[in-house]
Formats: structure tokens, sequence, C-alpha cells
């Protein structure tokens, strides 16, 4: 009954907030408990709230075959359990992540003393709630990480993007000096048969100098 109750006041809430965005609601979200009961509230809770794309596991030494295949974009991880304890996957999914990348988990525990969420926060969590836990503040927490991941990720490939781009304009600059030069031997040439291609020659030549006395490629160039 208190399930009920707790899901109607949120279906209340939600009818009095802006829609999310299917971007948000499609996002992948891993669920890491060793409690059934646990798994199958927070998979509720979820469900209503619209988000489609849900995951989860009783058995914590599954966390990075499924982290490897899932790419989750939020992972909600209990912290005492058998077999691995959060902690233990906090630091093997900090070891295993991309540096550039940014993967939220959110610790749910009832363990409330200050190591346990000192420790997990060090470990890499991004936020920590205790159980038992007020269901709006768990999805609104849970959302403010989504869309904190969806920046994040937006910046990633915009910086992405633009490496891209200022490693193709160096490519046209450089291609258009050696062009330039080229022209200008040519130019060079043209003015007497006897020399054709000897400045070509000098410079290929010198190249192979430059490589073979240790210089570097861009040097020898």
């Amino acid at each position: 009954m208190a399930l009920e109750r707790s899901l109607t006041q949120l279906e209340s809430a939600r009818r009095r907030e802006p829609l999310r965005s299917a971007e948000l609601l499609g996002a992948r979200i891993l669920i890491v408990d060793d409690q059934p009961a646990n798994i199958r509230l927070l998979e509720r809770m979820l469900q209503h709230r619209g988000f489609t794309d849900l995951s989860s596991t009783t058995d914590a030494t599954r966390l990075l075959h499924l982290y490897d295949e899932l790419d989750p974009d939020l992972i909600l991880l209990d912290l005492h359990m058998p077999g691995m304890d959060g902690f233990q996957a906090l630091a093997e999914l900090r070891a295993r992540a991309a540096p550039d990348s940014y993967l939220p988990v959110l610790v749910l525990t009832a363990d409330i003393t200050e190591e346990a969420k000192q420790r997990a926060l060090s470990l890499g969590a991004k936020d920590f709630l205790s159980k038992p836990f007020d269901l709006t503040e768990a999805l609104l927490r849970i959302e403010n990480l989504l869309e904190t991941r969806r920046l994040h990720v937006a910046l990633r490939d915009q910086n992405q993007l633009l490496e891209t781009r200022v490693r193709e304009r160096t490519r046209d600059l450089e291609e258009a000096r050696f062009e330039i030069v080229e022209r200008l031997a040519l130019a060079t040439e043209y003015r007497d048969d006897d020399t054709h291609q000897h400045t070509q020659r000098v410079g290929l030549t010198s190249g192979l100098i430059a490589r073979a006395l240790g210089l570097a490629q861009d040097e020898a160039d």
C-alpha cells in the first residue's frame, strides 16, 4: 500500500512537471542489488516515470560483464552484497572506464555511516541515497545525474568534432604549403631544361639524409 501511495504521488507530481525528453527516458539504467524486492521497487518506480531501458542483476559479480555489454548511462548500486560488494564494484568500474568518460553511479544503501558515504564517493560514486529513500527524491537525483551525463557526452562529442576539423584543416594547409613549394620549384626548372627536377631531387635527398641523421619525420619534411 505504501508503494502504491508513493506511485500515486509521483503520478500527480509528474502531471505538474514538463514532459521528459525521449532521450532522457531512453537512457540505459543498470540496477545492481542482491535483494529482488529492491530491484522490483526501483524498476516499478522508473517504469512509472517513463524510463524504458532497464536492466538489473542480483549477482554483483556480473556487473562488469553487464557494463561491457550494455554501456549503461547510469548505475544504481547497493553497497553490501555477497560475492563483490559495492566498494569493489566502484573500484573495478573506475579502473575500466575510459579517462574521458562520465559514468554516474548512484549508491543506494542502508549503511548511513559517514565512513561508508565518504569511501563510496572517493571511489567514484556521484551521489548517495540512504534506504529507505523517498521515491520523488530518488527520481530527481537520477534525472539530474542523467542530465549531467547527457551534457558531458554532448561536450565530449563536440570536442572530438572540433579536433577532427582542426586536424583536417591542418592537413589541408600542409598540403597547400607543399603544393606552393613544388610549383615554385617547377617554375625555376622551366627556365633551364638542364636542371629538370633538380630541385625535387635535392629536396628528396635532403629528406633522406635528415631521416638518416635521426630527425623526426615532420622536421625531415
